[in-house]
């Protein structure tokens, strides 16, 4: 029962609350009805020019759009100024990648990477964003880390019975068969498969560095020969 009151009271309400507004719309006088017309219609307008002003900016950045170059348009426009087309270019990032990869795994020789690299920073695509830092800071760094220069290395020539694991364990070398990754890295352009060399090879054998001597010492150390039955 007192909800039903509740509610009756809350409905009576809201009619005289109703009510008092429009008797205010009624109450409204001429004038004041004309200049809220007039804000009205002022409203309007400047709403209206605003509309035409952002038009004209659309259709202003529409006709930019259709005569602005695509981003293949600039590339090209860049690769004409340095001598070159799309082919080179893509030419020279593989050789750049290639070469990459060759001083990261210290492919030998390594004077051959330092020629390698000179050429590539010789060419003027060396000087776009996408190379330089690589070509120019990142490669150089990485030969300066690889160590001595394959010059400094031995020459074995491959006679019959040879293989890695016996060169490397001569005591003119490594005296360590362990060692003869080395060999194969300083190598590879000449060995497919660790397992076959062929007599008549001839293979550059770097020095060591002192983590090199140190980590083939102690695999070494830690063999065990597997017992014969």
């Amino acid at each position: 029962m007192k909800f039903r009151n509740f509610l009756l009271t809350a409905a009576l309400f809201a009619f005289v609350a109703a009510g008092a507004g429009f008797a205010q719309e009624e109450e409204m006088t001429l004038e004041e009805y004309e200049a809220k017309m007039n804000d009205l219609q002022a409203k309007k307008q400047t709403l209206t020019e605003q509309i035409e002003t952002l038009n004209a900016d659309i259709a202003s950045l529409k006709e930019q759009k259709a005569n602005m170059a695509t981003a293949e348009d600039c590339y090209n426009s860049l690769y004409a100024e340095l001598g070159a087309t799309k082919a080179d270019v893509d030419n020279f990032r593989k050789a750049v990648n290639e070469l990459y990869n060759k001083i990261r795994a210290q492919e030998g020789p390594k004077e051959d990477r330092i020629a390698d690299l000179e050429a590539l920073q010789a060419n003027k695509l060396s000087a776009l964003p996408e190379f330089y830092d690589k070509v120019h800071n990142q490669m150089p760094k990485m030969i300066d880390a690889w160590g001595p220069a394959e010059a400094d290395a031995q020459m074995h020539t491959v006679v019959r019975g040879d293989c890695l694991w016996n060169i490397a364990k001569q005591n003119q070398y490594y005296g360590n068969g362990f060692a003869w990754p080395k060999i194969y890295q300083a190598n590879k352009d000449q060995i497919k498969d660790p397992d076959l060399i062929y007599p008549k090879q001839e293979f550059a054998v770097p020095p060591l560095t002192a983590d090199e001597k140190a980590k083939y010492d102690k695999l070494r150390r830690g063999y065990k020969p597997a017992p014969s039955n």
